[in-house]
């Protein structure tokens, strides 16, 4: 596994970026299939199209395809707890930024979890997602 930070952000800690209305799209999301190169409700959703779609169609902000090229954009949150609309990942396949979800507060994320799935809401705070946890990222600055 990468190195990750010495200790999660405190997500018991409610932040606010102004961007709540993604994460509300986000959570409108769950239960959508999940399918490899999808990025539509009707055609299904991985992990970064679902990303892409929400911003494309929320925010009016176009994003990278991938999950590696999203790392790439914005600003790194480091510590701070991030905020509802924030990016954040994980290692899940041996790279900083292998997967994504969109953080929606109160430690839980939407995200396209992988094949025969549905997108859906977690806790980040759970012993898988917190231990691949790497980094929150802020794309849109309000």
């Amino acid at each position: 596994m990468l190195p990750r930070f010495s200790s999660l952000p405190d997500f018991d800690k409610e932040v606010s970026a102004g961007t709540e209305d993604i994460s509300i799209a986000a959570i409108g999301l769950v239960g959508v299939p999940y399918r490899y190169g999808g990025n539509t409700p009707k055609g299904g959703f991985d992990c970064s199209g679902l990303i892409g779609y929400v911003y494309q169609n929320t925010a009016n902000k176009k994003l990278p395809r991938t999950t590696e090229e999203m790392g790439q954009i914005g600003t790194s949150l480091g510590n701070d707890t991030p905020a509802p609309g924030d990016l954040v990942f994980f290692n899940t396949q041996g790279s900083r930024h292998s997967h994504v979800g969109i953080y929606v507060g109160k430690g839980r994320f939407v995200h396209a979890p992988s094949k025969g799935g549905t997108v859906r809401l977690e806790k980040i705070t759970s012993s898988y997602w917190s231990q691949r946890y790497t980094e929150a990222r802020r794309i849109i600055q309000r």
